[in-house]
């Protein structure tokens, strides 16, 4: 700058030199033969092609003589990156990545937080973009599926008209999130938006075997009969139902579990969650769900104060005819 002011040039008039000879500068239309043309101005390839030709480019001086651009610069040759990445105004270095197999995406990002914390000079910091900052402005996922729970009890609350009675058709769920653990795990699949949206889907679908029993067994302990005797009757009525619905949605989503082509990998971990999870709620609700409506209902009814009478044959009223 100090060689440009003292050759009497400005530096709007090297800028300009390097815009015009070393890039384009636009000029002008004009129209022939009906067409338009725009007029571009640059310097012809010999004399761009080489480092050398930037001193030999011409800049006019303030008492409007012509010197070499040379006379106020010099050209050398320096180490640099082909391209500066920046992330918020500050120099960054873009990293992309996956989580190792068996590893989700929070825990690789839990990983990438530890090591930069730790090894990252004072001086440099890391942020999140894309889809890992939108995973972490999400946050837990966790309250999803709690969220889904309290939905379900609530409607079955309101159904059952009761409290106490919608906890041994909830209680039903954690048997299928340990089918859908399983499942995952042995087809070696993480856990990641697809999977958490298969558990809610489970978290209704396993419901729905219980509600099927238990539903019988409200009926048949209205009726008089005792809570051992309701549970067990309304298993043996509700049996071959309970198997058929849930047989007939596990054999449904085994096109998903070996689906291929595009998109094939979220339809295997939906199909995965869905196919292992009901496998393992439909076996255990036959006995599950039973003996949790025998527990709570017991408990319910000794709080509220009612006692467990069963009403046999001898004991039902008959009509005498003439």
């Amino acid at each position: 700058r100090e060689q440009v002011k003292k050759a009497g040039t400005s530096m709007q008039q090297v800028f300009d030199a390097l815009q015009v000879n070393l890039g384009s500068a636009y000029v002008n239309d004009f129209t022939l033969y009906g067409k338009v043309f725009k007029v571009i101005a640059q310097a012809d390839r010999d004399f761009r092609a080489t480092p050398g030709d930037i001193e030999k480019l011409p800049i006019r001086s303030s008492n409007g003589e012509m010197i070499p651009l040379g006379a106020v610069a010099t050209v050398r040759e320096t180490l640099g990156p082909q391209t500066v990445t920046r992330f918020n105004l500050y120099p960054s270095v873009k990293i992309l990545g996956r989580g190792a197999p068996g590893y989700s995406s929070g825990q690789a990002i839990e990983i990438m937080e530890d090591m930069s914390a730790k090894e990252l000079p004072p001086s440099m910091g890391f942020n999140w973009s894309e889809l890992s900052y939108q995973e972490k402005a999400a946050g837990n996922s966790s309250g999803v599926f709690i969220f889904a729970v309290i939905m379900v009890y609530l409607v079955l609350a309101a159904q059952y008209e009761s409290w106490s009675l919608p906890i041994s058709v909830v209680l039903a769920v954690p048997t299928a999130l340990l089918g859908a653990v399983f499942g995952v795990t042995v087809m070696g699949m993480d856990n990641n938006v697809y999977t958490q949206i298969g558990i809610v889907l489970l978290i209704g679908l396993s419901t729905k075997s219980a509600i099927l029993i238990v539903e019988f067994a409200k009926a048949e302990r209205d009726a008089g009969k005792s809570i051992l005797d309701a549970a067990v009757n309304a298993t043996k009525l509700r049996f071959r139902a309970v198997l058929m619905t849930a047989f007939s949605f596990i054999l449904g989503v085994i096109p998903l579990l070996i689906s291929s082509g595009a998109g094939a990998e979220s339809r295997k971990v939906i199909g995965a969650v869905v196919f292992y999870g009901m496998l393992l709620a439909t076996v255990v609700s036959l006995a599950a769900v039973p003996m949790l409506y025998y527990v709570v209902q017991t408990l319910s009814e000794r709080i509220s104060g009612k006692t467990d009478s069963v009403k046999g044959a001898g004991d039902a009223p008959t009509r005498e005819e003439g």
